[in-house]
């Protein structure tokens, strides 16, 4: 099994789109320096999806998914608060609390954050299955996006905590610039000829790794990604 190490002191930058089909961003360890930075097609959105897959050991706070931008460091975030079950999603910097949401340790888990600047309405599904809807932004997220996987930036690309790194794997990030339906995010979930994102595409990937990031082949093989 091939791996791709990239060092601490080493950043590789992949400029040319790279199918990532059968691979997965493992973060081994806790860091202040880890992450991968994605590339993304456009700017100015009123709405967005964000879906990925993931598994961690973490019962700490950590972060899955961070864009920032110069209006504002959480453009849209998705994050894991410690209380167990606890999420938080953030859209221009407001705050949207999820409770209950399954988050056990060393599983699997296929997650969606969707946003529609419109409505202001936010949500949060796992493994296929809807929260409650929230109150986030209203408006465009009108600024030039940074998006970070593996860290929660306090400044655009910079001001990490290792306290809020993520350690575990990642897989099958894509983003998109509108809401999905509830059919689309079964799609993804089940992993079942689901559309791309069209702002981040894991099957077309631009991405930037810093740290100790390894490109690992996908454990998921094929199979039924989310798990009740």
């Amino acid at each position: 099994m091939k791996l791709f190490i990239i060092s601490l002191i080493f950043t590789a930058c992949y400029a040319v789109p790279m199918d990532l089909s059968s691979k997965m961003f493992v973060f081994p360890e806790e860091s202040a320096t880890a992450r991968v930075q994605l590339l993304p097609t456009g700017t100015n959105f009123t709405s967005v999806t964000v879906c990925l897959r993931f598994i961690t050991d973490l019962t700490r706070t950590y972060s899955l998914f961070s864009m920032a931008s110069r209006a504002n460091n959480n453009d849209f975030l998705i994050f894991k608060l410690s209380a167990p079950g606890r999420f938080e999603m953030r859209t221009r910097g407001e705050r949207a609390i999820f409770d209950g949401i399954p988050s056990e340790q060393n599983t699997w888990y296929s997650m969606c954050g969707t946003w529609d600047g419109n409505s202001r309405l936010v949500q949060l599904w796992t493994n296929g299955s809807p929260s409650t809807k929230k109150v986030g932004f209203q408006g465009t997220l009108d600024r030039e996006p940074f998006i970070v996987l593996g860290q929660e930036q306090d400044s655009v690309g910079g001001k990490f905590d290792a306290g809020q790194s993520f350690v575990g794997m990642i897989t099958d990030v894509h983003m998109y610039n509108y809401v999905l339906s509830p059919c689309e995010i079964q799609a993804f979930t089940n992993d079942l000829n689901f559309t791309p994102g069209n702002v981040i595409n894991w099957r077309a990937l631009e991405f930037i790794s810093t740290g100790t990031v390894v490109l690992d082949n996908s454990q998921m093989n094929g199979c039924y990604r989310g798990q009740s």
